[in-house]
């Protein structure tokens, strides 16, 4: 085995599934039981849902609207 290896010209993993990034975020308790009884009906975990959801949102240019 070396001592040294040089990564210089290494290029990142195609085929890696994207990053997530865990974070801490308090939802009112009515928003986790929307998605948590979803997901008792797609049998896709809520944390997954609410990813997805927020992900259609971005990739939808959807603007918040404060009332």
């Amino acid at each position: 085995m070396r001592e040294e290896y040089d990564f210089k010209e290494s290029v990142a993993n195609p085929y890696t599934k994207k990053p997530y990034k865990q974070i801490t975020i308090n939802l009112d308790v009515d928003v986790v039981d929307y998605f948590k009884a979803s997901a008792a009906e797609t049998g896709i975990p809520y944390q997954r849902l609410i990813n997805l959801y927020l992900a259609q949102c971005v990739a939808e240019g959807k603007k918040l609207v404060f009332a």
